[in-house]
C-alpha cells in the first residue's frame, strides 16, 4: 500500500516527519473553525472520514506483524473515550478563545500530562518540569484576559478553563493510549481503534446537548474531511513515527511548532487578533513548554511523556 510504504521511508527520516507531521496539525483548528459546525458534530467526522484511511493502514500493519494483544486493544478503545473528550471540550474552546489561542491552551497537556505520570503512573519528572509549572500557569491567566484589556475573543476567561480540560483530557488519552501501544512498529492499529471509539463518544456526547448533526454539507464536510486526513491521519501517524526517534532537544522545538503555527495560521487566515497581554501569555506557555522538556547536557533520557495537541 502506496500511503503505508509512505509512512515507512519516513522512519527513517524522523527530522523531516516530525517536521511535516506539526505542520499538519498546525491547521486543526484554523480547519473546525472554517467548518462552522457544532463542536460535537465536528468531532464525530473528524473521527468518522479518518477510519477507512486508518483501518487500511491497521490492516497492513496487522499483515505485517500480527494481531495486537488483546489488553492493548482494551486499553486503546478506553483512550478513545479520553479522546472524545478533548476534541469536544476543545471545539468548544476554539468558539471561546479563537483557533490559535485554543491550541496552545491545549498544549498545556505536556506539563499535564508529566504531572499525572507522576501521580498515577510514579514517573517522578524531573525538575525543570516542575519549574515550568508556575510558567504555564501565567501564561494561562495572561490568556484569561484578566490582566490588560481587549482581550480576544467571546469569553477569554471561560475558555481557558475549557481549554485546561482539553489538556487533561489529552493528557489521559495519551497515558492510556501509550500503555495499548507498546509495538511503535504498528501505530495505526491502536489509533483506529481510538478513533472509532471517539466518533461513538462524540456522538453519545453530543446527543443531550443538541450537538449532533449527521446530515454532511457543503463545505463545511470538506474542511471536516481536509481535518481528518491532515490531523487525524498524517499528522499523528508522523509524529507518532518520529518523536521516539529525536533527540530531546528536537523533540522539544516541534512540540512548539505546532501551538506557533497554529495562532499564526488563525491570525492570518481567520483574521483572529489576540491582545498583545495573550500573544505574551502564548509565549510564556511556549516558554515553559520548553523549559518542561529540553533534556540538560548529562542529564539520562527519560521515555517521552508528551506529545503536540492534535486536536
Amino acid at each position: 500500500m502506496i500511503v503505508a510504504s509512505w509512512f515507512a521511508a519516513l522512519r527513517d527520516r524522523p527530522v523531516l516527519a516530525a517536521v511535516l507531521g506539526a505542520m499538519s496539525i498546525a491547521f486543526s483548528g484554523v480547519l473546525v473553525r472554517l467548518a462552522n459546525v457544532e463542536p460535537a458534530t465536528a468531532a464525530i467526522f473528524r473521527c468518522a472520514y479518518a477510519l477507512p484511511l486508518l483501518g487500511a493502514i491497521a490492516f497492513v500493519e496487522r499483515r505485517r506483524f500480527g494481531p495486537r494483544p488483546a489488553a492493548q486493544v482494551r486499553l486503546a478503545l478506553i483512550a478513545g473515550v479520553f479522546f472524545a473528550l478533548d476534541l469536544v471540550i476543545w471545539h468548544h474552546t476554539i468558539g471561546l478563545v479563537g483557533a490559535g489561542l485554543a491550541t496552545v491552551l491545549g498544549n498545556t497537556q505536556v506539563v499535564i500530562v508529566a504531572v499525572l505520570a507522576w501521580l498515577i503512573l510514579g514517573e517522578r519528572p524531573p525538575g525543570r518540569t516542575l519549574l515550568a509549572l508556575p510558567v504555564v500557569l501565567f501564561g494561562v491567566v495572561l490568556i484569561s484576559g484578566v490582566i490588560g484589556t481587549g482581550a480576544y475573543g467571546v469569553n477569554p476567561g471561560l475558555g481557558v478553563l475549557t481549554g485546561l480540560a482539553t489538556g487533561l483530557a489529552y493528557a489521559g488519552f495519551l497515558l492510556v493510549l501509550r500503555r495499548g501501544n507498546a509495538d511503535l512498529r504498528r501505530p495505526a492499529g491502536p489509533l483506529f481503534d481510538a478513533t472509532l471509539v471517539g466518533a461513538l463518544a462524540s456522538a453519545a456526547i453530543g446527543w443531550p446537548l443538541g450537538e449532533v448533526n449527521l446530515v454532511p454539507s457543503w463545505p463545511a464536510h470538506g474542511y471536516l474531511l481536509a481535518l481528518a486526513v491532515s490531523s487525524q491521519v498524517v499528522g499523528w501517524l508522523l509524529i507518532s513515527v518520529s518523536l521516539p526517534r529525536l533527540p530531546a532537544a528536537l523533540t522539544s522545538v516541534v512540540l512548539t511548532l505546532q501551538p506557533v503555527g497554529a495562532v499564526m495560521l488563525a491570525m492570518v487566515l481567520l483574521g483572529e487578533a489576540p491582545s498583545a497581554f495573550q500573544l505574551l501569555g502564548a509565549g510564556t506557555i511556549l516558554a515553559g513548554l520548553l523549559l518542561a522538556t529540553v533534556r540538560r547536557r548529562g542529564e539520562a533520557p527519560r521515555a517521552a511523556v508528551a506529545e503536540p495537541e492534535i486536536g
